[in-house]
């Protein structure tokens, strides 16, 4: 008869409810570190002074802001001195071996002046997008805000005018500030340089410092005055008054619009932005695809788009469980779309506001093909890519060949291949679902993220010329299709009341009013599609209509949320309708 050891007895005793005094289930104050809808801007901002790195800082801005400035107002220098060396050489030439130095002059001159001119090129448009765009879009919406609320935030046609009016305003200002800029600084410049000021480059510093200072001051102001106005004239942005009907006998699509999901890769993990006070784990969005699932059988979808911020800091964990809980629903992954926010190719760090990227960091380019490799994964048979070494191709086909140098770089990193792969990242957008026939309905994914490398500065977009040209042509070559086009950040500020200032800024897709003017053309076979605010938003820019998703998972932790079954009908004159959708409500989790 065998004997029962104490040791297993104490094996069998039914496990013992264990209460700590701290339950790291409810988090604490780490997990508000960084949390914007927790603690203020201004809060967030101390915090990071007290912990932010320094030296990368310094170097950050160096690479960034700097070096292209000095840069910038060095050619002129350079340039005007290799002229007047070459015009010496040419006084003095006689002889053959002259002759031989006048060649060799003229060589070195053409084969060098394409590089200068290409460096100034690039650094004149780096600090525009890092500082001149960024600046007149801070002070347009600075001078809107004051002008809304002085005039207690009218609405409607009211307010498209005020908006209007603000605009212009705001072109005009800053025209004057930056042209007293450039005035006052004027004196210091130097335009004319010689080979005896680039041996002693000390005597150059102050007055490239002053040419920068006017090349930028000058464009500011001009271009302030153009952005200014056109930004007047464009169509603003008001309520939708009505949905549009259904054409008789008319195809009708339904596409379900979900974004911000931000996934987080612990059971119990809290979200960079909300904190304590959203949800825990990712038990909204397991609802969400479940209920979205039950419709789908009932009536099914076409498409299932999720506009950006699949996770919340575009960690591996965190995609992970995104595809897992996708993976669970087979008839809605075939039909979905999804594209990169923010929160999957920017957080440095989600706990720390402080940490920042340095410029060519490999963490970046290795978030960017995180998000790429799920993108492959979800659509990457079904969607074509805009890159010029394989066009036509699906992105699975364009991606193939680089797919050991990807998967090389996560698993080892690199400088060199990081570059390259980030190049790779821009050239690849839009994204094209295309029309399934001449006039059917298309979808371009765009990405609307600026490059930023500073968690604080991690919500800012801008939508790159490149890809808005690529943008057009496709729609140019289906000139019968409708379209869908998705990105992650909103075009336009709502016509709708904000608590705070800090909600006009950081946020917005820094050129959208220029994007606006580019699709205006083909505004009325249209819809635009987006997140990145969690604001239910449906509304109009003329004829352009703008559909802007709440988050299925960003709320307060026991408020419930929703999202929108939308339905798209071909109208008979070529037009995308806009029909009235279908709201699905998702309670919050029971013991949530």
């Amino acid at each position: 008869m065998n004997e029962v050891s104490p040791t297993s007895d104490r094996m069998r005793l039914a496990p013992v409810a264990i209460s700590p005094l701290l339950d790291p289930r409810l988090g604490d104050m780490e997990n508000d570190h960084s949390a914007t809808k927790q603690r203020t801007l201004l809060a967030i901002a101390g915090s990071l002074l007290a912990e932010i790195s320094l030296t990368k800082l310094l170097f950050a801005w160096f690479v960034s802001i700097l070096l292209p400035a000095v840069l910038l107002g060095l050619a002129p220098l350079v340039l005007t001195a290799w002229i007047g060396e070459a015009s010496d050489r040419f006084a003095e030439a006689t002889g053959v071996g002259a002759a031989l130095v006048v060649l060799a002059v003229l060589a070195v001159g053409w084969i060098g002046w394409r590089p200068l001119f290409r460096l100034a090129e690039t650094n004149f448009w780096s600090l525009n997008a890092l500082a001149v765009q960024p600046g007149y879009a801070f002070w347009r919406e600075a001078l809107r805000h004051l002008t809304e609320r002085s005039l207690n935030r009218k609405s409607g046609a009211e307010l498209a005018r005020i908006r209007s009016l603000s605009c212009a305003g705001a072109g005009i200002l800053l025209f004057a500030v930056a042209g007293l800029v450039a005035f006052a600084v004027w004196p210091q410049t130097r335009w004319m340089g010689s080979v005896a000021d680039l041996a002693s480059p000390r005597l150059l510093i102050f007055p490239t410092i002053a040419n920068t200072v006017v090349i930028m001051s000058s464009y500011l102001a001009f271009a302030s005055l153009v952005w200014g106005f056109a930004d007047a004239g464009v169509d603003q942005p008001l309520d939708l008054e009505a949905f549009d009907a259904a054409p008789a006998g008319a195809r009708v699509w339904r596409v379900a619009h979900l974004s911000d999901v931000h996934v987080v890769g612990e059971r119990y993990g809290f979200r960079v932005e909300s904190g304590r006070g959203g949800p825990r784990g990712n038990d909204r969005l397991e609802q969400a695809f479940a209920r979205l699932a039950a419709l789908h059988a009932k009536q099914p979808l076409d498409l299932v788009l999720v506009s950006g911020d699949m996770t919340d800091a575009g960690t591996s964990a965190e995609w992970a469980e995104f595809l897992d809980i996708v993976g669970a629903h087979p008839e809605l992954a075939a039909r979905m779309l999804i594209l990169p926010g923010n929160h999957d190719v920017n957080i440095v760090d989600r706990t720390n506001p402080a940490r920042l990227d340095l410029p060519f960091s490999p963490i970046k380019a290795l978030r960017k093909m995180r998000a790429l490799s799920a993108m492959a994964a979800v659509q990457g048979m079904r969607v074509t890519a805009s890159t010029a070494q394989s066009p036509g191709s699906t992105l699975s086909e364009a991606l193939e060949s680089r797919r050991t140098s990807i998967e090389d770089f996560a698993a080892n990193g690199g400088f060199h291949r990081s570059s390259e792969l980030a190049r790779l990242w821009h050239e690849l957008f839009p994204l094209i679902l295309p029309p399934d026939q001449e006039d059917g309905l298309g979808v371009a994914i765009l990405n609307s993220n600026a490059d930023t490398n500073f968690s604080f500065t991690n919500a800012l977009g801008l939508m790159a010329v490149g890809q808005a040209l690529r943008l057009t042509e496709t729609f140019d070559r289906f000139p019968k299709a409708r379209w869908i086009v998705a990105l992650h950040h909103h075009l336009t500020e709502y016509p709708m009341p904000v608590a705070a200032f800090s909600e006009r800024v950081g946020t917005a897709l820094i050129n959208g009013s220029w994007f606006l003017r580019v699709l205006k053309p083909y505004a009325s076979r249209i819809v635009v599609m987006h997140g990145h605010r969690h604001k239910d938003w449906i509304g109009a820019c003329g004829l352009l209509k703008i559909v802007s998703a709440p988050s299925p998972v960003m709320a307060k932790e026991l408020s419930p949320t929703h999202f929108y079954i939308h339905a798209l009908a071909a109208g008979p004159d070529g037009s995308l309708r806009l029909l009235t959708p279908e709201r699905v409500e998702i309670a919050a989790p029971a013991g949530a």
